[in-house]
């Protein structure tokens, strides 16, 4: 009997890249799905949008580099990348803003540096961020989070505002101006955020309708929220990514804001603001557990996740920007090499010398 040479692991679980990326797009399904009934047909334009840019300008780069085109492609992650910044962008962002940020995204974050597991920062937030610090102004405003089927835009008239910046004002309500700043505007984190620069309290910004409405049980965000969290529980359940970084980060998000908000209740959002608005639930599960990117030992997995809870209350509560996940998520990238170096495992039957 002839047995093959092989070298360790010899156990495999049948799982590959593009497997597992599909797993990961259709855990997001839920949260999707959210946005697209919260803010209509936006959010799928903006991923359809984002998705053929990514691609296009995949196969471009790797024409260049000499790459089989079709072969890498089928890995899914220039699919997943423009997923996740499709659905980060506001629903009706002109069509330009998605494709700088899908393609500075591919290009710079993602092929420049070799490719598909050679990449330092996750490419959807190095997108997001440019067009965050780039366009502040269209990268805040989104649809109005109450009576928001009442206002939504339909396929044409979404089609109109994204493409050619046009709104039919037949179709609008007469209440809402006629551009695309009329119908959109800032989250509540952002919302909150301005406020406290205008020097209101927090007791009175919850006063406002916007506010009262997010408190209740119909909030689009805490909806949107809850979606990506189902997404996420499927992950964890078929074992696509492990527990330490989603629960690292809550955890410490909820600890950080708890801590700030008993300490100063009049300029802090309690925890459960912070937990269920903004990208709370997108970047515990989807986009810090990116494994090209992230800590990859147990400690250092916990210590990255908590690098990004504190990094993103921070940027939230006394940052200039309204959510701090994407620039939390970077930071936190930068620090990984350290982190692992600092929790690697002890390696078997090592001792230490000791000293006489």
């Amino acid at each position: 009997m002839i047995f093959p040479i092989a070298s360790a692991p010899y156990t495999h679980n049948n799982s590959n890249t593009s497997y597992i990326m599909i797993l990961v797009i259709i855990a997001m399904i839920p949260g999707i799905a959210m946005q697209y009934y919260f803010f209509g047909f936006g959010t799928l334009i903006q991923i359809l949008i984002a998705t053929s840019i990514a691609l296009s300008t995949e196969a471009v780069m790797l024409k260049a580099r000499n790459y089989p085109i079709i072969q890498t492609l089928k890995d899914n992650s220039a699919l997943l990348t423009a997923i996740i910044l499709g659905t980060s962008v506001p629903a009706l962002s002109p069509w330009w803003i998605t494709t700088i940020g899908t393609m500075f995204a591919i290009i710079i974050a993602k092929q420049i540096y070799g490719g598909l597991g050679h990449n330092p920062f996750n490419p959807a937030m190095v997108g997001y961020v440019v067009l965050l610090i780039s366009f502040p102004v269209q990268m805040t405003n989104w649809l109005p989070i109450y009576n928001t089927q009442n206002c939504t835009p339909s396929m044409i008239d979404t089609l109109q505002i994204i493409l050619c910046n046009h709104i039919d004002l037949k179709s609008i309500p007469s209440t809402l101006h006629p551009n695309v700043d009329g119908i959109t505007q800032a989250t509540p984190l952002d919302y909150f955020k301005t406020s406290l620069h205008e020097g209101l309290a927090v007791n009175k910004i919850f006063t406002n309708p916007m506010y009262r409405y997010y408190l209740t049980n119909t909030s689009c965000w805490q909806w949107i929220n809850l979606g990506f969290l189902i997404g996420g529980i499927f992950l964890l359940i078929t074992h696509t990514i492990r527990w330490h970084i989603p629960v690292g980060f809550l955890v410490s998000l909820t600890l950080f804001s708890s801590i700030g908000w008993l300490y100063a209740p009049s300029a802090l959002l309690p925890p459960t603001l912070h937990l269920l608005s903004g990208a709370t639930m997108l970047g515990a599960f989807f986009i810090a557990t990116d494994p090209i990117t992230a800590s990859t030992t147990n400690n250092g997995r916990l210590t990255y996740a908590i690098v990004i809870g504190l990094l993103t209350w921070l940027i939230r509560s006394y940052g200039g920007y309204p959510d701090g996940v994407a620039f939390g998520v970077l930071f936190a990238n930068i620090c990984v090499p350290l982190i692992d170096h600092y929790t690697q495992p002890r390696v078997y039957g090592h001792t230490k010398k000791r000293i006489l």
